[in-house]
Order: C-alpha cells, then sequence, then structure tokens
C-alpha cells in the first residue's frame, strides 16, 4: 500500500517508529475480552444500585 505522506515526512515516521521505545510487540486486540469487562461492570453496578436502593428504601 503506497504512503500518502511525503518521502520526507515517511522517513521521520519510520525512524520515530524505529526507536527502542516505539518496538514493543503487543498482544492483538481482544473485543471479547473489553465486551467482558464492560458487561461485567454493568451488572455489578446494577447489582450494588439495587442493593443501596433496598437499604434506602427500608
Amino acid at each position: 500500500m503506497p504512503s500518502r505522506l511525503y518521502p520526507e515526512d515517511q522517513e521521520r515516521v519510520d525512524a520515530y517508529l524505529n526507536q527502542p521505545a516505539n518496538r514493543v510487540e503487543r498482544k492483538p486486540f481482544n473485543v471479547w475480552l473489553l465486551l467482558g469487562v464492560i458487561l461485567g461492570s454493568v451488572i455489578t453496578m446494577g447489582l450494588l444500585a439495587r442493593l443501596l436502593a433496598s437499604l434506602v428504601l427500608v
């Protein structure tokens, strides 16, 4: 895929990405883990809200 950048700008980007701090290998993004964390948080906050509501209304 050809770059849309000017060659000088592409060289600067390549130099930046080749610095040691930017060469860290990362695990691929896991959408299911994100969905699980969000769903778990929503369920936990919902249960906590029901518990607090039952304590207030008593």
